[in-house]
């Protein structure tokens, strides 16, 4: 019986298709599957992966041309921005230079007003002494002719009322006191 079992077990195995051996029906299915599948992807999966990826490299590159759109109007404004400060510090500059000029020029025509008026407020002053001087040399003069003409009267023991002769005996004497001061004055 042992002989027998081998036996069978022998028909049994060579009946069976060996795990190495190549089933041709389902080799052609699946070989008809993998190309419908193949279809399918080449067809309708492959172009839109391809879609995304333009759309996705359109939009990276329309980014990086925005970006670099954007980078050279910065640039632009800060150029622009630089030209104007450095405008506005020579604007500045030159309006700094006229106030410091218009300054210097309001100085100096207040300092010429100044010295005007002081040397006319001077003339005015040198003016009033010359003429408050003459009045008192006039008063002093009629003074001292009256005191002079009243001294000589009282000395010579007559009466010098004569008005022409008491006023050249006084301007005798006034002219020998200015002469004696002069000479002292020297």
């Amino acid at each position: 019986m042992n002989n027998l079992m081998v036996l069978a077990s022998v028909n049994a195995a060579d009946a069976a298709p060996s795990p190495l051996s190549v089933n041709w029906s389902e080799l052609l299915v699946v070989a008809v599957g993998f190309a419908i599948l193949m279809f399918i992807v080449v067809k309708f999966v492959v172009p839109m992966f391809e879609k995304t990826f333009a759309d996705r490299t359109e939009a990276i590159e329309g980014g990086i041309a925005k970006a670099e759109k954007a980078q050279a109007e910065a640039s632009a404004a800060l150029d622009e921005y630089k030209q104007q400060l450095v405008d506005a510090r020579t604007e500045a500059n030159r309006i700094r230079e006229e106030a410091r000029s218009e300054g210097a020029q309001i100085l100096a025509d207040l300092k010429e007003k100044a010295a005007a008026e002081s040397a006319r407020i001077t003339e005015q002053a040198q003016t009033a002494i010359a003429a408050e001087r003459q009045a008192a040399v006039v008063s002093l003069r009629a003074e001292v002719g009256s005191l002079a003409t009243t001294l000589a009267g009282r000395i010579v023991g007559e009466s010098l009322d004569d008005d022409a002769r008491s006023g050249r005996v006084v301007d005798r004497f006034l002219a020998d006191l200015e002469k004696q001061s002069e000479g002292a004055a020297k």
